[in-house]
């Protein structure tokens, strides 16, 4: 060891002797460079292959497009045109000089052969928008906002309806009537009855607007309950703005126009009361009138044996339907639920029927009862708009 504190760390050592690896390593050192490279030289070529074959589009396999139709350019140029068996557009592919592909879309011509747009919201509305009106089905008048047909043909009818299944087996309607008179009774009916019930709002009732959006929200289809006159008028007051047979047609039309602007998002007007203003055909024809062009149904308690509606909405082509069966003539739960029974009879023998009932406590209990045993049977439960004649679909 030297002596000298001052020289740096390790400047004092002998130069040591160089360690050389072993032939063996050196040549397994050199095969792991070679094989290295190789495989970076095969990674290259098949990535520069890849490129070469990627494809300019990727689609699933599907049966070959009807019309399609190649043709050449002016300038040399190759295209494919076909149409889309979706939506009927024109789908047009040009393949440029350096290889290119450019697709242009264009609206396909309409003569009335090829595939059709449907809107599926035509028919229907979203549950988040149902307590909403669709401003195009409405008009503005001195007593409201009225339900019109849009300028498209949509109806209220149809925009406001509740969807049912479309199949064809035993379907039953019941329309739960005389909401927003009792405010107590009208929350109690919206809460507890299944939304397949079809919700009558009377015009004289309050907060219907409140009420009409709970029911909507609530995935029910509502109507709009009209005072008619009856045969015992004035003994028996339907209430203010009844229609009478002694009104001019005039008089009769605003005194509807005032119950249709108390709220919207209905399908159609159901009569409260009425005998003697249903019977009387002069009377009535100018009212289901303007209901039909309107976009709205009509519907027919059943109270009245002498009721002409049925025969003039076939006339004016009026969408329509009529009650089978009073549910609660008799106000006790048990006389309620074989009214039901009933009902359920004359649906298995006709494929449907259609009963009706006031908004009592009695009436409520025994319709919810029966609706939830009544699906286990195999009744699909609808709203009375799936069930009316509707000239426009047969």
């Amino acid at each position: 060891m030297g002596t000298d504190l001052h020289a740096p760390l390790g400047q004092n050592r002998r130069p040591g002797r160089q360690r050389r690896l072993p032939p063996f390593g050196r040549i397994l050192g050199s095969f792991c460079l070679i094989a290295i490279a190789c495989f970076s030289l095969y990674s290259a070529l098949q990535r520069d292959e890849l490129q070469k074959t990627r494809p300019i589009e990727t689609a699933k396999k599907e049966e070959p497009a009807p019309q399609a139709e190649t043709k050449a350019t002016p300038n040399g140029q190759s295209t494919l045109t076909q149409v889309d068996p979706q939506s009927g557009a024109n789908t047009t592919r040009v393949v440029t000089d350096d290889g290119s592909v450019v697709t242009m879309f264009s609206p396909g011509n309409r003569d009335g052969s090829g595939p059709v747009l449907i809107n599926a919201n035509q028919v229907g509305q979203d549950p988040r928008m149902a307590a909403t009106p669709n401003e195009s089905l409405l008009e503005d008048s001195p007593f409201g906002k009225l339900p019109i047909t849009a300028p498209s043909g949509l109806r209220p009818m149809d925009q406001y309806a509740r969807p049912w299944s479309g199949t064809r087996g035993t379907r039953i309607a019941i329309v739960v009537s005389g909401l927003g008179l009792s405010q107590t009774g009208t929350q109690r009916a919206i809460e507890k009855l299944p939304e397949e019930i079809t919700l009558a709002f009377a015009a004289s009732g309050n907060s219907l607007q409140r009420w009409m959006q709970e029911a909507r929200r609530g995935g029910h289809e509502i109507l709009i309950q009209v005072p008619f006159e009856p045969f015992d008028y004035p003994s028996n007051n339907p209430g203010p703005d009844t229609l009478l047979t002694s009104l001019s047609s005039a008089k009769n039309i605003d005194n509807l126009h005032k119950a249709m602007g108390k709220i919207t998002n209905y399908t159609g007007v159901m009569n409260y009361l009425g005998g003697r203003f249903l019977a009387n055909p002069n009377a009535l024809e100018p009212v289901l009138r303007d209901i039909g062009k309107r976009g709205l149904l009509f519907f027919d308690d059943g109270s009245s044996a002498q009721s002409k509606s049925g025969m003039l909405s076939k006339t004016l082509e009026v969408p329509h339907a009529f009650a089978d069966i009073q549910l609660d003539g008799e106000l006790q739960q048990d006389a309620i639920l074989k009214k039901l029974d009933e009902l359920e009879r004359i649906a298995r023998r006709n494929g449907s029927a259609i009963g009706v009932a006031s908004a009592f406590d009695e009436s409520v209990d025994a319709i919810g009862k029966w609706s939830e045993e009544a699906a286990m049977r195999g009744i699909e439960i609808v709203a009375v708009s799936a069930l009316a004649e509707d000239p426009k679909h047969p």
